[in-house]
Order: structure tokens, then sequence, then C-alpha cells
């Protein structure tokens, strides 16, 4: 069995009080074998990146979650390109604080709360993926629940009624907190989020934002690799029997 896939450069910006930035690299650079570089916050330009690229926003506590998870990171120099980046088509990801700094910049609709027991929260949960619609949901499959952490303070997705009808109407949620047996459950639900909410995409499906860090469970070494396919279909990797 053979792989082959479409190169990708990746961006990973590094913000202060990023702390999983490396491992975001270690998987899209070792693990997925893609082209990828750390971006220092105050750069601004991204030069060097197509429309086929991707940028990163990866976890952490950007600016020490002073005023808001990703309220003072939005404003950082980088963050007018990636949203340019972001306008002209170029895939975005942000995932736990990188999903709170996309939906500060305007590049996601929502915004995330405190976790209900205002809490932090760190352990492994479920997730149903609810549509193939979009690169990086393209290969899984929609009956089988993923095993992914999350770790976060922050998580409590919260939109307006009109925004969660657009979410619903235009297919843009990714995945919901389930159970294992895939029933997006009140019990199943970690932070509170609104209508299981973990994950969503913007209305033009090139900026995915999610809770949960599938870098954290992209390798069979670390007992879990469930993640490893949401890179896997953004990236368009093909199995060759």
């Amino acid at each position: 069995m053979g792989v082959r896939g479409f190169n990708m450069k990746f961006g990973v910006v590094v913000f202060p009080g990023s702390n999983c930035d490396d491992d975001m690299i270690h998987v899209l650079g070792t693990v997925m074998q893609q082209e990828v570089v750390k971006l220092w916050h105050k750069e601004t330009e991204l030069s060097g990146f197509g429309k086929g690229d991707c940028i990163v926003l990866p976890g952490g506590f950007s600016y020490g979650d002073y005023l808001r998870a990703g309220a003072i990171a939005r404003f950082s120099p980088i963050m007018k390109s990636v949203i340019e980046f972001a306008n002209n088509g170029g895939y975005v990801l942000g995932v736990c604080n990188g999903f709170q700094v996309a939906c500060e910049a305007g590049l996601l609709p929502g915004v995330l709360l405190r976790n209900s027991n205002q809490k932090f929260i760190c352990k492994n949960v479920h997730l149903k993926t609810l549509t193939n619609n979009a690169a990086i949901t393209s290969n899984i499959n929609l009956e089988q629940p993923l095993l992914v952490p999350i770790a976060h303070a922050e998580g409590r997705y919260l939109a307006d009624d009109d925004t969660l009808k657009s979410l619903e109407e235009n297919d843009q949620i990714l995945f919901k907190y389930c159970d294992k047996n895939g029933n997006a459950s009140d019990e199943a639900n970690p932070n509170g989020s609104t209508n299981n909410i973990a994950g969503i995409c913007n209305a033009n499906r090139n900026v995915f934002g999610m809770m949960p860090h599938p870098e954290r469970a992209s390798e069979k070494v670390l007992g879990n690799d469930d993640g490893r396919i949401m890179f896997e279909s953004l990236i368009g990797l093909m199995v060759d029997a």
C-alpha cells in the first residue's frame, strides 16, 4: 500500500503564550510530511503562501488569555495578513486558542466563553462529524465517532439564534461533542457549548475552527490517532491499494 497526495505549505503562527505550536509543526512536518514553517506574530506578510496552502492558529494561551481568550492576539500584526489570506480563499485552521482567535478576528461567527462548570477541562472526548463538505472532514466516516482530546477553560461556543440557524442551514457545523455511540447528548457535552458544537467552518468553507486538539491524537505511539484523518482530509491524501 502506498500513499500519494497534494503537497501543502503550512504556516503555524506563534503568539506570546502559544504552547501547541511545536506539536502542530511535528504532526504536519514529521507525521504528514508537509512543508511547514513557524510564523512569529509580529510578521506582517505571508510571502510564499498560495491559495492552496494553510495558515494554522495553534492552541495555547495567547497573551495569557487576558481580557478574553484570543481578544488581544486578534490584533497581532500578522492577523491582518491572515484575514486577507482567508478572504482570498486560503485555508486557515484554528485549534483551541486558535479557534478563539479566529472568532475574535471575525473569520468565524460566534464566540468562545468560559466552560459552564467554570473549570479547565483536559480529557478525551468523542466527536461526531456532521459533514464531508469541508476539506478537513472530506475523508471522515460520518458514522464513526472520533476520540480527540480537549484542553481548555473557554470552550463553550455561543452564537445568536440567527447565526446558529445559518450554521445549520449552510452545513457549517463540522463537529459536535457526542458519546461513544455518536449521540450528541447533554451528558456528552463537556463545556456547555450551544448545541454541542465543537467545530465549525465559515460560509466559504476555507476557514475551520475547533476546540479539540487533533494534533494530540495523530500517532499510534500516543495510543490514539483518530485526529490524523483530519489532516489527511485537509491535505487530500490518497491511499493506493
